[in-house]
């Protein structure tokens, strides 16, 4: 198979020619058939993630058809169209038996603890309990941008949040995760303040349901900004680009018993960010984390998205070319470019 690959942290990645993979007793071989780009990729490839067991193939947000099936499996087939949660729970251990797959304690991850999905083709291990069918109206690019920016968002706005109509919930950042979080927090009916450093992407923010913009460029004052829109602060403010500057100022820009949901990834040297205890403590907030979704709450978005509710196929920025990926992993810490980048020629 043709696939993304590399040696050592930092390298510069080749698409060459691999091995294809068998499925493991309990697991499936997806031939994929379009796969999104992440700034979690981008993390991996840095050396962020200590999961990771060089040399490596990334890729973790995909779709695509069954094509083998380990000897254990039995609620698969081959010729299954399939996507599956960029967390998968292994079924045994107590976060799984307990329904909370995302943090499961021997997670299988592909593009991290596994090869991943920018190849030709895919081994996904914990098949039985992990993937998810498609609706046959969903298609392959659609359902690969679901990935693990809009799941998380899903359960970031609707699980952990608790995003209720009339509600202020201030989104920071406005790439795929921001995004993804302004279309499901308006869609739950509430309104939405959209933060970012281009007009461009605040502009794509009003598109997809922002009520209110603030442009932190030039040193605004984003919190103060917030706190004068939505009359006193937000009920719930989001994190989805991941840096102290912004953790920071979602903390910072509730009201008293506000909840503060982090999305973006906190690595690397920003894995220690500093936030306001004093505040948390006085305004009793709630600090709260949101790592994927579990394949069994997939069919409450797949409901809202067949009824128009959610349109994710609008966070599609490109399609590209696998031999594309080396050069825009490469470039995603730059934060070029809006919306969601999905592989669909390979």
């Amino acid at each position: 198979m043709r696939a993304v690959y590399y040696e050592q942290f930092q390298q510069m990645p080749v698409v060459t020619a691999l091995p294809d993979p068998t499925p493991s007793p309990g697991g499936v071989v997806v031939k994929v058939e379009a796969t999104g780009l992440c700034r979690s990729d981008w993390h991996g490839w840095m050396g962020h993630d200590p999961d990771i067991k060089l040399p490596h193939v990334p890729g973790h947000e995909l779709a695509g058809t069954i094509v083998a099936v380990g000897h254990d499996i039995r609620n698969f087939r081959v010729g299954e169209r399939v996507t599956v949660p960029f967390v998968s729970g292994c079924g045994h251990c107590h976060e799984c038996q307990t329904g909370n797959q995302q943090v499961c304690e021997r997670q299988f991850q592909p593009g991290f603890t596994a090869w991943g999905s920018f190849a030709e083709y895919v081994a996904l291990d914990f098949a039985d309990g992990n993937l998810v069918r498609l609706p046959e109206a969903m298609d392959f690019a659609t359902a690969a941008s679901l990935g693990c920016r809009f799941v998380t968002s899903f359960r970031a706005v609707v699980d952990q949040g608790r995003a209720s109509p009339g509600e202020w919930v201030a989104v920071h950042g406005c790439g795929g995760v921001g995004l993804s979080a302004i279309m499901i927090a308006s869609a739950m009916g509430a309104q939405v303040i959209a933060v970012d450093m281009t007009e461009e992407k605040l502009v794509l923010a009003r598109a997809f349901g922002a009520a209110a913009t603030v442009n932190a460029s030039g040193g605004s004052k984003v919190v103060q900004a917030i706190r004068d829109i939505s009359d006193g602060g937000a009920h719930l403010s989001i994190d989805a680009l991941g840096s102290p500057v912004t953790a920071m100022n979602s903390v910072r820009c509730l009201r008293r018993r506000g909840r503060h949901v982090q999305i973006g990834l906190m690595l690397g040297d920003h894995a220690r960010a500093p936030l306001p205890m004093d505040r948390i403590i006085a305004f009793e907030l709630e600090i709260l984390g949101s790592h994927g979704m579990q394949a069994h709450r997939y069919g409450e978005m797949m409901r809202m998205i067949a009824r128009g509710q959610l349109q994710p196929q609008k966070l599609i920025g490109q399609e590209t070319t696998l031999d594309a990926v080396p050069a825009l992993l490469a470039d995603m810490n730059s934060f070029k470019g809006a919306g969601i980048a999905v592989v669909t020629r390979f």
